[in-house]
């Protein structure tokens, strides 16, 4: 298997950050897959969005990360952000496609729900990130860097 190659850039985050907030999106979906209820979807469509699509600083879940690390007093640990947007987009592609599939074939909805939630706990108990695995070997042989 050759290395992994990531987007980079010279924007920042917090590791602690971004793997907290892996941890709270699986949370969502495992309370969508439970209950059924399309709102945890939708929750996290509009968080995905936000880290993937716009430059504030902060989503709502990660702002809460970024308030446990700090009352956690955990040291700080800063990794390249490209590949969390990368990641995020990614994220936000498969949040919208439970949330369509939600209506028109639930047993799907569920199935990439919890993908989804598989890709999140990978980052956030792991940090084991499937963006990275997705642009390495389908972005950059398809359209070169992004």
């Amino acid at each position: 298997m050759r290395t992994l190659i990531c987007p980079i850039s010279t924007q920042r985050i917090s590791r602690h950050v971004v793997r907290l907030t892996g941890l709270m999106m699986a949370t969502m979906i495992a309370l969508y897959l439970l209950t059924g209820n399309i709102a945890f979807i939708m929750a996290i469509v509009v968080d995905y969005f936000i880290r993937a699509f716009t430059t504030l600083p902060y989503s709502p879940f990660s702002w809460v990360a970024m308030q446990i690390t700090r009352q956690a007093n955990w040291p700080p640990k800063q990794i390249d952000k490209a590949p969390k947007i990368f990641a995020a987009r990614v994220g936000w592609l498969f949040a919208v496609g439970t949330a369509v599939l939600y209506f028109i074939a639930p047993p799907a909805s569920l199935i990439v729900g919890a993908t989804l939630m598989a890709f999140a706990l990978l980052e956030s108990v792991f940090d084991f990130c499937v963006g990275c695995v997705v642009y390495t070997y389908i972005v950059l042989p398809l359209v070169g860097e992004a």
